[in-house]
């Protein structure tokens, strides 16, 4: 098998050429190795490789005759260094001081137990923002990370490595998380599949409670729908403990994907609802072409507004991320015995603790009514219409450290951190200035992990400069399945797997 032809293959593909017998899993793992080698150089996607950990785990299927068992028998997959654990090895979360100090995990996380079941070899940890909290990854401990579609230009966050990766043809299929759009942000940069499931859908034990007090979720980065499916099949469910479950599926995703949608009631909204910057032109033009498209399908399509308030919602998501973050830095303070220092973190990250240190008791709870309270509202709206459609993204992928702070931004937050004040912080609006580009760049995708409904980026616009734009499709709570008969039926119509990036490894530019 060569390079080419490994990449034009999908995870469900290469998984039946293994239980047929035409491919040996070796020659997908020396495939993936060989496109790592050749691409990981520029774009910076993959942060550790675990090669022999990989062949172990084959030796060990094959011994007990599974080596061909799975919809993914013996496909090369890499795992986001963000919440999964990986037993054998530490996850570092994109922060120094775990890398630093962190053990080996002692124990797959539950989500990871289950791919693992589909025969799937895991074969190295793609690179986060650290902890997940920025719509672009460029962290301090690994340096940036780089777009196949034009490596001046950010693949998204914060499961930007995984994205970077599948797009480049590395491995078909990536895990990521969402806590604000972090599946469909780099989805949408980087011209691939990317589905939020529903709140509760996948499992987030032993060791986890509700991720980000219940707005993050995991699953992964794909370039065909099927996979998408056939993983979400393979994890979905709650495990022992579940704080909440997602209502049961009627039959398996993957059937969904083969079929009609039917006619369906499509809501059209591009007005940005927490940013203030203007939608650009290519993005507006993606969600027109593909309302054009929809309705040439048959569907029904009609302007539809969201009643949201813009100003609460962003305070509430923010003033929860930040307890979040805060807990975090205290859990894996008493976990590693030691004192929480802000040399240890990125100075950003650092800031938004201080401020979720800051909030009160009775802020917290009313952030998160605020955010519940929008659900309730924004459901009422879905009994009206079937998916809503609107941009992924305000804009293009931008340029790697243009979402970063300024030189300016840096040295107020540096005072602040130096000074420790989070009374301070507050007064001087360090928590807004913190979230002002990154929620005019993303200014659609946060709305639904806080409502908790399932959302996908679909592939089906490039720009006049070649760069992807992904357009959002939003279902109603607990209904993956209407939207994967919809990403079937528009994956048929107007394919995107054919597309494959000009820094694509080992291979010259595919079609763009």
């Amino acid at each position: 098998m060569t390079l080419d032809e490994y990449a034009r293959h999908d995870a469900t593909a290469l998984g039946a050429m293994v239980r047929a017998g035409e491919v040996a899993p070796e020659t997908l793992l020396e495939c993936a190795e060989r496109r790592i080698a050749a691409g990981n150089g520029t774009l910076n996607a993959v942060i550790a490789q675990y090669p022999e950990p990989a062949r172990h785990a084959l030796r060990s299927r094959r011994a007990a005759g599974h080596e061909r068992a799975g919809v993914f028998a013996g496909v090369p997959v890499l795992v986001k260094d963000l919440l999964a654990t990986v037993e054998g090895v530490p996850t570092w979360n994109g922060n120094r001081l775990l890398q630093r100090a962190l053990p080996a995990a002692a124990h797959d996380s539950e989500f990871i137990r289950r791919l693992r079941a589909t025969g799937a070899l895991i074969i190295g940890k793609t690179a986060t923002p650290e902890f997940g909290l920025t719509p672009y990854t460029e962290p301090e401990l690994t340096g940036a990370t780089r777009n196949p579609w034009d490596p001046a230009r950010t693949p998204g966050g914060s499961s930007g490595g995984s994205a970077a990766a599948v797009a480049a043809g590395f491995v078909p299929l990536a895990t990521g998380g969402d806590g604000g759009g972090s599946i469909r942000i780099p989805a949408s940069c980087c011209g691939l599949f990317g589905l939020k499931p529903t709140r509760g859908r996948v499992p987030t034990g032993p060791d986890q409670g509700e991720l980000w007090s219940g707005l993050a979720i995991e699953h992964a980065l794909t370039r065909s729908v099927r996979d998408s499916a056939a993983l979400l099949d393979a994890v979905a469910g709650a495990d022992s403990g579940a704080p909440c479950a997602a209502p049961a599926q009627a039959r398996p995703f993957v059937d969904e994907v083969r079929t009609p949608p039917g006619r369906l009631r499509i809501g059209v909204s591009t007005e940005p609802w927490l940013g203030r910057a203007p939608l650009h032109p290519d993005c507006l033009q993606a969600v027109q072409r593909s309302a054009d498209l929809l309705r040439s399908l048959g569907h029904e399509v009609d302007e539809s507004r969201l009643a949201i308030d813009r100003d609460a919602f962003a305070l509430a998501f923010l003033q929860v991320l930040a307890a979040n973050v805060r807990a975090e830095i205290e859990f894996i303070a008493a976990t590693l015995r030691l004192r929480p220092r802000r040399r240890d973190f990125e100075a950003a990250t650092w800031a938004l603790s201080l401020l979720g240190r800051a909030l009160s008791a009775d802020e917290l709870v009313n952030a998160q009514r605020t955010i519940q309270l929008a659900g309730r509202a924004i459901g009422r709206q879905f009994e009206s219409i079937d998916v809503l459609l609107t941009p992924t993204l305000a804009s293009p992928p931008p340029p790697i450290g243009s979402l970063q702070p300024t030189p300016a931004e840096r040295r107020q937050i540096a005072v602040m951190n130096a000074v420790g004040s989070p009374a301070l912080l507050r007064r001087a609006g360090a928590l807004q200035q913190l979230a002002g580009k990154v929620f005019d760049f993303i200014p659609y995708t946060p709305v639904f992990n806080g409502t908790g409904q399932p959302a996908m980026s679909v592939p089906l616009h490039w720009n006049a400069a070649g760069l992807p734009i992904g357009v959002q499709f939003v279902g109603r709570f607990g209904d993956e399945a209407t939207l994967l008969r919809l990403a079937g039926q528009l994956e048929t119509a107007q394919p995107w797997f054919h597309r494959r990036p000009p820094h694509a490894a080992g291979e010259p530019g595919a079609p763009r």
